[in-house]
């Protein structure tokens, strides 16, 4: 009993361990892409390979030991060997039906990650957001192309003079920048945050070289998430030289800064991430299947390798009080009426066992009491022989005719 408890508790382990890789890959499904397994695949495996190895060195230990027993001709090994079978063939059928049904969903799920559709809508939302923040760029450009024709035909730039056109275009913050992108003069923007930040050289010189430049800067999750300005509208325009305050040498720029909506900001960049997790996703389409079918795989094995390993178990605790009873009969047949085992359990077959017993102790009793008297008989005619052998006379019996 405790070699059986402990394979019980062996059983019980490996069960328990490919129900959790099960319940795992279920949850790699229901999770946001299953993205913490993927990322521990690796450990996944080799937890599945370890436990399916530990399972077949198991089961090739039992099925050494049942080909043994069958081999020598122990009684009960036929018996056996079919009742294990009847159990794997149990288990197995209903495993097969389960990995068939799960492999066309992951299949069919996979297949519906990448539809033509989905991946047409993010085509269709990402070159959305792109257009609209390029038309925000575009129209602050506008702006301050209008804001440097304006600038150069006033005699003199002054904060007020600034302020005045930054409310008439409608821009955030309005500066004046010198040729190599000091702020001279500027207007707008939060009262205690001082001067806009000067332009960077790239978009200095391209707005030195077309007149005019845009750019959309700070365009980032962790912008968006700050309490900071967030992602903006940075727009650069050459004030002509018409002017008679300026000369061939003072180069001015007139710069605009527009701060784009977050929600604007939030949407295109929840589609930039979705677009850029898709194609990353179709470049590995193919180990993605590899990954869930192998797991799927992997836990098919488990769960039949556990089915065969509880067939043999559970078959050798059927079959051993059957093969206790059939021992005991076939003793009691070759004329062996000693004590019997009895199987301990409260079953029916428990029972049995016990009553065999009982009716060996019973019928071996009863074979003792006739040995016994036979004894005494033989006993009573040897006193008789022996009498009639010592008397001196004859001895003559009539009947009853004389």
């Amino acid at each position: 009993m405790k070699s059986s408890a402990r394979w019980g508790w062996i059983v019980a382990l490996v069960a328990g361990t490919g129900a959790a890789l099960v319940l795992a890959f279920v949850l790699s499904f229901s999770s946001q892409g299953g993205g913490f397994y993927e990322r521990h695949f690796v450990w996944l495996f080799w937890l599945n390979l370890a436990a399916a190895v530990l399972l077949t060195l198991v089961i090739a230990v039992v099925g050494l030991r049942l080909l043994l027993r069958l081999r020598r001709g122990k009684f009960g090994s036929r018996l056996l060997l079919k009742l294990a079978g009847i159990f794997a063939v149990v288990g197995l059928l209903p495993g097969l039906v389960i990995y068939t049904v799960s492999y066309q969903f992951v299949s069919r799920s996979i297949e519906a990650w990448f539809d033509v559709k989905v991946a047409g809508a993010l085509d269709s939302g990402l070159a959305l957001g792109k257009d609209t923040l390029a038309a925000l760029a575009n129209d602050l450009r506008g702006k301050a192309l209008v804001a440097a024709e304006r600038l150069a035909e006033s005699p003199a730039v002054s904060p007020l003079v600034l302020e005045r056109l930054r409310v008439q275009i409608g821009a955030g913050t309005a500066a004046l920048l010198a040729a190599n992108g000091q702020v001279l003069v500027s207007a707008g923007g939060d009262a205690g945050a001082g001067p806009p930040e000067r332009p960077g050289a790239l978009l200095l010189a391209q707005a030195r070289a077309a007149g005019s430049a845009s750019l959309v800067e700070s365009l980032d999750e962790e912008t968006l998430a700050a309490d900071a300005e967030g992602p903006r509208v940075r727009a650069l325009a050459s004030v002509p030289r018409s002017s008679i305050t300026l000369s061939a040498g003072d180069e001015r720029f007139v710069m605009l800064v527009q701060p784009v909506p977050r929600a604007l900001a939030a949407n295109a960049l929840a589609v930039q991430a979705a677009y850029s997790e898709y194609q990353q996703r179709a470049l590995a389409r193919d180990s993605l299947r590899q990954m869930y079918v192998g797991t799927l795989t992997l836990t098919l094995i488990l769960a039949v390798f556990a089915a065969v390993l509880l067939a043999i178990v559970l078959g050798n605790q059927l079959a051993k009080p059957l093969l206790l009873l059939a021992d005991g009969v076939r003793q009691v047949a070759a004329g062996d009426l000693t004590a019997k085992p009895v199987f301990a359990s409260g079953d029916e077959l428990g029972g049995l066992t016990r009553s065999f017993a009982d009716m060996t102790s019973q019928v071996a009793e009863a074979r003792g009491q006739v040995q016994r008297g036979m004894q005494q008989l033989e006993g009573a005619r040897t006193r008789l022989q022996t009498i009639l052998d010592t008397l001196t006379a004859g001895v003559i019996v009539f009947d009853r005719e004389g």
